[in-house]
């Protein structure tokens, strides 16, 4: 080994000082620049793991409030359909309700002017009796002479009316 160190003059002593200083060099660099580096990589590679993490169940998150907001959204229109539905049903009701309300008011006028129109026709009625019978009697007097009784006199009147009435 001698003839090494000589053919390639290696001095030991300085050799093992490179050692040694490559040591403290390594320890010291290990210290205080691997050790703190390999934490901060460490610790990045775990808030990239918890954004990676975060940004999968945010996703989750989102596609259940999109099938959520479907199912709303569905709901929403079923409800509006049914509402729908049911203001056209509460309309033709009405418009029913309106329809049957007019035709019996109709109806109400129509036998109030029939009843109207009878009682004018029976007052119309007595009044041309009653002009019948005073031109009855104005008639038989002057057809009559006057030497007839009155009871006959009222007794013809009263016969003549009753014919008429009848």
């Amino acid at each position: 080994m001698e003839s090494l160190v000589s053919t390639f003059h290696i001095d030991v002593k300085l050799l093992i000082a490179q050692l040694v200083n490559f040591a403290v060099v390594f320890g010291v660099l290990y210290w205080f620049a691997l050790r703190p580096l390999a934490k901060l990589m460490h610790e990045r590679s775990e808030k990239i793991e918890k954004g990676l993490n975060d940004a999968k169940e945010n996703a989750k998150k989102l596609e259940e409030a999109k099938e959520e907001y479907k199912k709303i959204v569905s709901q929403a229109r079923v409800e509006a359909e049914r509402t729908l539905q049911m203001a056209r049903k509460d309309a033709e009701t009405a418009r029913a309700t309106g329809a049957v309300q007019a035709k019996e008011e109709i109806e109400r006028l129509f036998s109030q002017g029939k009843k109207q129109l009878e009682s004018e026709k029976n007052n119309m009625i007595e009044e041309a009796r009653k002009e019948v019978a005073d031109l009855v009697v104005r008639t038989v007097e002057k057809v009559l002479p006057s030497s007839i009784s009155p009871i006959i006199d009222s007794e013809i009147i009263r016969s003549q009316v009753e014919k008429i009435n009848a």
